[in-house]
């Protein structure tokens, strides 16, 4: 997939594009959801392991595409992903991080420079914030982006296929629609595929494992209206789910709505 330069010329002044414009924004210490930040470019989920679990989580990822689509994957050591940005570093590019230690998360940087080693591998998955796009240009209402929070996110009840030490719960994000709204989101998103497309469940939370809609697992809880129904889309915080069950000597991901923006354009993702 080629990726253009993160600047283009305007006469004799080079502009800055809103995807770089927000990584530098992220280096400089902007640690807030990225929720409708430079819209048209892909954002995109993180895991970071080392070598000897990427095998087994690229595995992972082939069979659970729906929360797991993946957009872009280091070489080892190296914090560049030039498919994504050539001017791209894995290290400093997203406004906050979390970094684990046998399955427990503990600290939560803006910069992960200190953490990077020689045989880490980086793992960039699809996220749903590229179909948000999509829907608000078909007028549709996004809570989360309205209310300027982060999505409601939820473990479920729904098992990933397992692959090594890799297994555990589906993690789903919530949008709340009117049901002809609802079919709507359903249509666009299904153009979507590599970041989660289709949703996987819509209404009745406790089906899927949800004991209480205003209590999410990551991210802000956001009203649910009496003519609404939540609706509920593959989520890439599934690895942060998985890797908690696996309890991992280490691991580094980004903290939950606070994802990497990339030079990939949304448009460039669409299947229709």
């Amino acid at each position: 997939m080629h990726v253009g330069p993160a600047r283009k010329e305007q006469g004799s002044q080079r502009e800055i594009l809103p995807c770089l414009q927000a990584r530098l924004d992220c280096r400089a210490g902007m640690s807030a959801t990225t929720a409708g930040v430079a819209n048209g470019f892909v954002q995109g989920n993180l895991a970071i392991l080392p070598e000897r679990f990427a095998a087994a989580f690229h595995r992972f990822c082939q069979l659970n595409p729906k929360p797991c689509p993946i957009i872009g994957m280091s070489d080892v050591g190296n914090p560049r992903i030039p498919a994504l940005g050539l001017d791209l570093d894995i290290r400093t590019d997203l406004p906050r991080y979390r970094v684990w230690r046998d399955g427990e998360v503990v600290e939560d940087p803006t910069d992960i420079s200190e953490h990077w080693r020689d045989d880490l591998v980086a793992f960039v998955l699809g996220c749903s914030f590229s179909f948000e796009e999509a829907l608000m240009a078909d007028d549709l209402p996004i809570r989360h982006i309205e209310r300027n929070v982060r999505v409601p996110m939820y473990r479920t009840s729904i098992a990933c296929s397992p692959s090594g030490p890799f297994a555990g719960p589906m993690v789903v994000s919530m949008r709340p629609f009117k049901p002809a709204d609802a079919i709507r989101a359903v249509q666009i998103t299904s153009r979507f595929p590599s970041v989660h497309g289709a949703p996987v469940h819509l209404g009745h939370p406790h089906s899927i494992g949800i004991a209480d809609i205003a209590k999410p697992d990551y991210g802000d809880p956001v009203p649910v209206e009496a003519d609404e129904i939540p609706v509920f889309w593959a989520c890439g915080v599934t690895p942060q789910a998985v890797i908690a069950a696996a309890k991992l000597p280490f691991a580094i991901t980004h903290a939950p709505g606070l994802m990497l923006v990339t030079d990939l354009r949304n448009k460039q993702l669409a299947v229709l």
